[in-house]
């Protein structure tokens, strides 16, 4: 249950404090994609959020798109945004996390991954020993998966909420 109870906690990617993420030695921040960084509806990537990410690599950190969504998809986001991309990542399954690691030499010390779901994003990173951090998500549709996710994710949270662990709304860094 503990795996699911993010680091930090955040509305969105605007609002996390990225200079302490850097002061604190993460060099490496992984995005999840749909309903973090993209609107799975829209289907657009907002100005905004490549001017952060252009920011972001100005303070030196390394970004990565880290999503489970196909190649095609990865691709166009990570080329509009000038990034590396992980597809078909299959998170919260540590295979794709420890590539990361291994190809860019990276400890889990170094890393911090940002999404908006607590069973792939918060729970990958939290076995991995990453940083991780949670971000609402962009819009309330969702994907047929995400949508089942977002069922067990209900269950998880007022569990979470009962013993004061994690309470939905409730910001911190």
């Amino acid at each position: 249950m503990k795996n699911c109870v993010p680091d930090i906690y955040q509305k969105s990617i605007y609002l996390v404090d990225y200079s302490k993420l850097m002061s604190s030695g993460i060099t490496t921040l992984l995005f999840d994609l749909d309903n973090t960084i993209l609107n799975p509806i829209m289907r657009e990537i907002p100005l905004k959020t490549k001017n952060l990410f252009i920011s972001l690599k100005q303070k030196g950190f390394k970004i990565i798109i880290f999503s489970n969504s196909p190649r095609r998809k990865v691709n166009k986001c990570k080329e509009y945004l000038g990034v590396d991309g992980v597809y078909f990542a299959l998170k919260p399954l540590s295979k794709s996390f420890k590539k990361v690691m291994e190809n860019y030499e990276l400890s889990a010390s170094q890393i911090a991954i940002i999404g908006d779901q607590l069973l792939t994003d918060v729970f990958g990173g939290n076995r991995m020993g990453i940083k991780t951090i949670l971000v609402n998500p962009i819009d309330v549709d969702n994907s047929i998966f995400t949508f089942f996710n977002r069922i067990i994710e209900k269950i998880i949270l007022k569990k979470l909420a009962k013993k004061n662990l994690f309470i939905r709304g409730r910001y911190y860094e």
